[in-house]
């Protein structure tokens, strides 16, 4: 187990545009065992290799459903429709949220640790955490999109 340290925004790395992963080898196994070590200890739902200092496009999410761990090297959105509206967080800026408005379904096409091709659909909170931590892989971070910041006032208005 190997949890490495997330930047913090601010941090010159996360504006970065990630390089596409070309080899398929022990090396990538081990990022992708260290960023979903990082992802869980931090309780997240997902990480993108920029947030640990990596300029490489692979992501790790797993949103406690059927789907599991989901690992996405080189991974596009190729489809999204639909619309969703409501909080968003980061673990490179633990403790806040903005509201964002994402696809509500969105398909994924990216390859495994293998190289192998492959095509994943994802709705709601899995359809959010595809377009956030893919964005990751652009520099793009929620703040970018954000429609604004909610304060925990906000938070606590909308539960009652």
């Amino acid at each position: 187990m190997a949890v490495k340290e997330i930047l913090k925004f601010g941090n010159e790395t996360l504006r970065k545009t990630c390089h596409p992963v070309q080899k398929f080898n022990l090396r990538l196994w081990l990022l992708l065992r260290d960023m979903a070590d990082t992802m869980y200890e931090a309780e997240g739902v997902g990480l993108a290799a920029p947030q640990i200092g990596i300029l490489r496009r692979v992501v790790v999410i797993d949103v406690q459903d059927d789907h599991g761990l989901i690992e996405l090297i080189n991974p596009e959105i190729i489809s999204a429709e639909g619309e969703q509206a409501g909080p968003e967080g980061c673990l490179s800026k633990p403790g806040r949220q903005g509201y964002v408005v994402r696809p509500n379904k969105v398909t994924v096409r990216a390859l495994d640790r293998h190289g192998k091709p492959f095509e994943i659909t994802g709705e709601g909170l899995l359809a959010r955490a595809f377009c956030h931590e893919i964005d990751h892989l652009d520099g793009k971070l929620y703040i970018d999109v954000e429609d604004h910041e909610i304060v925990q006032d906000e938070e606590e208005d909308a539960d009652e």
